[in-house]
């Protein structure tokens, strides 16, 4: 399969801005067709960004496809800002933006820790949500986070967790969120630029099933890695502001909901057991593990299946 199974690229028809808070205005877009499916797009991170890329993941005469960057990253500002920063004000955010958008209902798409805050918005709001796409199922339960950031991917990365954590002391590595917080958060300009480039390159570079290299440039205007490395960062020593196991002990909420989880059998940054654990808990969901994938929503197979489960909503 090539690259030609995505959709043609395509520009946006509307894009603004939405002030959400004092300190955060978000950038939204919309493109495809008006009159289509609403379908919204929930990037991953915390702090990734979304991208024109993603709107090639569906039939743009079909559907009305939204965009928007979560706090502190992307086009949204202030850029990497942690105040006012948290998961609940990120699903009043959509809230505000569904209004502002004057859209009754929509389809949800989502990756990664897009699948997390797609769970959560429809626990939250199950009216409004028709269905659930989801990819890469991370549902922030702390062994899960301690699995990628402490030790578990380590042991299948060893090349790449030894650059991860040499920006740590051997002294600090016992709790190697709180360490790398440390730095994320430093007035040091030099420390935390070094602290982003470790962490984000250490998820970058185990996110295929075959290995890429990665290149990243910190001196950018904005650079990508500072607000994905902080705001991530920010998330997870705070367990993202909920209790562990929110999602699963709310299932019940979104039951009836039709879900479609698309998972990488290898996938290392988010493993097979959360989507597992999820399909379980979750009647109305259908669970397709691609057997030659990774983590990331290019690997082959799974845009594939991503791209025929939004063909069949």
């Amino acid at each position: 399969m090539k690259e030609e199974i995505l959709f043609p690229e395509i520009e946006p028809l509307e894009k603004g801005f939405l002030e959400v808070s004092t300190i955060h205005t978000i950038y939204w877009e919309r493109s495809g067709n008006p009159n289509g499916k609403k379908i919204l797009i929930i990037h991953g991170g915390p702090g990734g960004g979304s991208q024109p890329r993603y709107r090639r993941y569906f039939n743009p005469e079909k559907f009305d496809i939204i965009q928007f960057d979560q706090r502190g990253c992307g086009l949204s500002k202030p850029f990497s800002e942690l105040k006012e920063n948290t998961t609940i004000e990120l699903i009043k955010d959509i809230e505000k933006l569904r209004e502002k958008l004057k859209i009754e209902k929509w389809h949800l798409f989502g990756g990664s820790w897009g699948s997390t805050l797609s769970l959560i918005y429809a626990i939250e709001n199950p009216t409004r949500v028709l269905s659930l796409t989801l990819r890469g199922i991370f549902l922030c339960r702390n062994f899960e986070l301690l699995w990628f950031y402490q030790y578990g991917a380590s042991e299948i990365f060893p090349d790449e967790y030894e650059k991860y954590i040499s920006v740590i002391p051997e002294t600090s590595r016992d709790d190697l969120i709180k360490a790398f917080y440390e730095y994320l958060t430093s007035e040091n300009i030099e420390l935390r630029k070094k602290a982003s480039m470790a962490w984000t390159r250490w998820e970058l570079s185990t996110s295929h099933l075959y290995k890429k290299e990665i290149t990243m440039n910190p001196n950018a205007e904005n650079s990508f890695s500072d607000a994905f490395a902080r705001i991530e960062c920010h998330y997870f020593i705070n367990n993202i502001f909920l209790d562990d196991n929110f999602i699963l002990d709310n299932i019940n909420k979104i039951e009836l909901i039709p879900t479609t989880i698309i998972q990488g059998r290898y996938d290392v940054v988010c493993p097979v057991r959360s989507a597992w654990d999820l399909q379980k808990k979750l009647k109305n969901s259908k669970l397709i593990i691609v057997p030659d994938s990774g983590h990331s929503m290019s690997e082959k197979g799974i845009t594939k299946e991503l791209i025929e489960s939004t063909n069949n909503l």
